[in-house]
């Protein structure tokens, strides 16, 4: 895997647009101490890289519906790389499921999900794991306080 090395600039750049990404470009550049084109260019660059994946707004759970998050470990029946693969596929379809890991060892998956509540969660799991044939074992972890969400990664 080929790590990019990132200049001072860069950095500075990266860092301020993980505390807020709808900075328009010129306040990202006076933030950052560089020209407007300089600071075009370069958001431009970590973007084509696949550096900056992707500018999202985070929103509050609780403030739309979703207040409810649900840690789920999932064993499958067999591991192989299609089965694996196929489990993948079904959950990417659910807006519930906000991450999906492949783990190891322990469990095969680890979700993590936003839900309304109780009887949503239900319905989700239904949906996801009670109709799965490969799918042996569920764990579900419900969260009774957030001390903790961050999405910046250190650079």
């Amino acid at each position: 895997m080929n790590i990019p090395s990132f200049d001072d600039i860069d950095r500075r750049i990266l860092n301020a647009l993980q505390d807020n990404a709808a900075l328009t470009n010129a306040e990202l550049a006076q933030l950052v101490h560089v020209s407007a084109p300089t600071c075009l260019r370069r958001v431009k660059h970590l973007t084509e890289t696949g550096v900056i994946a992707r500018q999202v707004a985070l929103l509050a759970p609780d403030k739309v519906g979703a207040g409810l998050t649900a840690i789920v470990e999932i064993t499958l029946d067999v591991q192989a790389a299609e089965r694996m693969e196929e489990f993948e596929q079904h959950v990417a379809g659910e807006p519930a499921v906000l991450q999906c890991y492949r783990v190891s060892p322990g469990p095969d998956f680890v979700l993590v999900l936003q839900v309304a509540d109780m009887p949503a969660y239900h319905a989700l799991a239904h949906r996801l794991f009670a109709t799965r044939t490969n799918v042996r074992n569920v764990k579900t972890y419900f969260s009774t306080f957030r001390s903790k969400f961050e999405t910046r990664i250190p650079v």
